[in-house]
């Protein structure tokens, strides 16, 4: 097998694959794995989803973090995870209405543990939060974790995979950095049997595209299209932040999804812009600066401050220093994976994972070695890439 793309998505297909007994080569167009979208992202992750396809997929990779040492066999290995919560505050009725909603609906698909607080509650719960909450939904066993580290985590296991309890014999992984591919190889039955590189040719009876924003680039090379969406999303760093408590959950704005949440003496801040317009992929994304103005200062319609109150003293104080990293989220029409075999036999996609990689890649990179080996029959797969979009109706993240 080979796999396009060396980020946390293909690092997660190359661990499951080396379980599944399958060699695997891993080829990333970068110097080092896991530098671009993976770096860029928070590593957060949450059961607060709006349909139970996707919590049966974050759950499934909730479970892998917290064994990650014995499922891997990297018993020493930090991931650095936190179970700091997700937190959503609403400042509206209507808002504090549709939550109470959502987490019904919640609760019948399983997540029971997601609690439903009133605006008293919650700022007696979280002082920081501002008195115009009308109302809160909190999940204490949401959280973050560094994932660089679960990705290089991944890649270490596949690469030994003597290590891997219950792995089948045979299996193994090699990875090739600065290693672009230009072409799929299609046979004359129309069939991929592997890809050409500006390092030479790759044979292999199955090639899985997992290169997040420019896996639409690359399945064209084959002649496949695909509706993937590369949007610039971006993220605030504060490297130091005297007012963040470390013990925060993420802290989320219903109506506007701002939202920010502690990292080690600061924290990082994020939005993600309805109205940002889809472009083209690139290994380069561009933060701007007015964007991080939009969170930062009070009069801003997405403030931080509508929800934390103790943002205007950020702002008004004016000295702590902050910088900005850029990364693209790869939108599908529905905002869910695209996961498993295309009509090109022995072709297949794990993407389009619409900012959801960290926390979904290990059930959908499951998924996709299952499809490819028969254990998982095709008609089970609700991420299918050819299925009609599937509406959303809550989820703003």
């Amino acid at each position: 097998m080979v796999i396009i793309g060396g980020g946390v998505v293909g690092a997660a297909t190359a661990f499951f694959a080396t379980r599944a007994g399958l060699r695997v080569a891993v080829l990333e167009a970068r110097p080092r794995l896991a530098t671009l979208t993976t770096a860029a992202s928070t590593g957060a992750f949450r059961l607060q989803f709006d349909n139970p396809e996707e919590i049966a997929l974050v759950r499934e990779g909730i479970e892998l973090f917290s064994e990650f040492g014995v499922r891997t066999g990297l018993e020493e290995w930090d991931l650095g995870l936190t179970l700091g919560g997700y937190l959503f505050g609403a400042l509206t009725d209507q808002a504090a209405e549709r939550a109470r909603r959502l987490v019904q609906r919640q609760w019948a698909w399983g997540v029971t543990d997601v609690e439903l607080l009133d605006g008293d509650e919650a700022r007696h719960r979280f002082p920081y939060l501002s008195v115009e909450v009308r109302g809160a939904r909190f999940r204490a066993g949401d959280g973050w974790l560094d994932p660089r580290r679960l990705a290089l985590g991944y890649v270490a296991a596949a690469s030994n995979p003597a290590r891997i309890p219950n792995a089948r014999a045979g299996g193994g992984a090699v990875v090739a950095t600065s290693c672009r591919v230009t072409a799929l190889a299609i046979d004359a039955r129309g069939r991929v049997d592997g890809v050409v590189t500006d390092r030479g040719a790759v044979s292999a009876e199955s090639v899985v595209i997992a290169a997040g924003p420019l896996s639409g680039e690359v399945s064209a090379l084959g002649g496949l299209s695909i509706d993937l969406r590369p949007t610039t999303r971006q993220k605030l760093v504060f490297p130091d932040l005297p007012e963040v408590p470390a013990d925060a959950p993420m802290t989320i704005e219903e109506e506007t999804a701002a939202h920010w949440r502690p990292n080690g003496g600061g924290c990082f801040a994020l939005w993600t812009d309805p109205g940002a317009q889809s472009s083209e992929a690139t290994n380069d994304p561009v933060p701007d600066q007015t964007w991080a103005f939009g969170l930062l200062d009070p009069s801003s319609d997405h403030a931080l401050a509508r929800l934390s109150p103790f943002w205007k003293d950020v702002w008004a104080r004016g000295t702590d220093n902050w910088y900005l990293q850029a990364g693209q989220y790869e939108y599908t029409p529905d905002r869910r994976p695209f996961l498993g075999p295309t009509r090109i036999p022995g072709l297949a996609l794990n993407a389009g994972y619409s900012g959801h990689g960290v926390m979904a890649s290990a059930a959908g990179s499951r998924i996709v070695v299952d499809l490819l080996t028969g254990a998982m029959p095709p008609e089970a797969n609700a991420f299918h890439v050819d299925r009609a979009p599937v509406a959303r109706e809550h989820d703003i993240l």
